[in-house]
């Protein structure tokens, strides 16, 4: 029997069908011809309040926020890869990713559900050295946080493009060498079992 096996991207643009939206896309796009199932979620269609750290999900208890969060939590614990993109804001994630991040606090706080599940990351900027890497580390630090296994491009640390993405060629490369390769890892690990 065939496991079919999940992949969600998480597109932290708060702009709809941007660059970043167009990168994970071509990220997905890779994963469906791997065999995986996809799923989006999308910064700029889910509304996410920040995290004011009142402790009720270290309790066990529900966030008492009311918003979008419950599909990304979903999402995430039922995927066994997770790709997640960024546009480069002042050299950084946006704010909208950030505050998916820090809310995923209780994904850790109760067993590291996203342990051993395996991410990559990429970021478009500006121009070719305008926060990229930065914004990688972000995520990676994140990934690292939740016990996750992260793989980059077979490079560096991931997919890296500069605007406009769709005529970036060497930054595409990068995107579709990290989800390949975070694809082939879980096919790997997937004949182990």
């Amino acid at each position: 029997m065939r496991v079919i096996m999940r992949i969600v991207g998480i597109c932290g643009s708060p702009r709809k069908a941007g660059n970043t939206e167009f990168l994970l896309n071509e990220a997905l796009a890779v994963a469906n011809e791997y065999g995986f199932q996809t799923e989006r979620l999308l910064c700029s269609e889910l509304a996410v309040g920040f995290c004011n750290d009142c402790g009720d999900c270290s309790k066990g208890r529900e966030c008492p926020k009311r918003d979008d969060m419950p599909e990304f939590l979903r999402a995430m614990q039922e995927a066994e890869g997770i790709i997640v993109a960024s546009p480069v804001y002042f050299g950084n994630i946006t704010a909208q990713l950030k505050a998916v991040f820090d809310r995923t606090i209780p994904l850790r706080r109760q067993d590291f559900k996203l342990r051993n599940k395996v991410g990559c990351a990429m970021a478009v900027g500006g121009s070719r050295n305008g926060g990229q890497e930065k914004t990688l580390d972000a995520i990676h630090a994140w990934m690292h946080i939740q016990g996750m296994i992260v793989v980059g491009d077979d490079a560096h640390f991931g997919g890296i493009a500069v605007r406009p993405a769709a005529e970036d060629r060497i930054g595409r490369k990068t995107v579709v060498a990290s989800a390949s390769k975070l694809c082939d890892l879980l096919l790997k690990n997937n004949k182990r079992e």
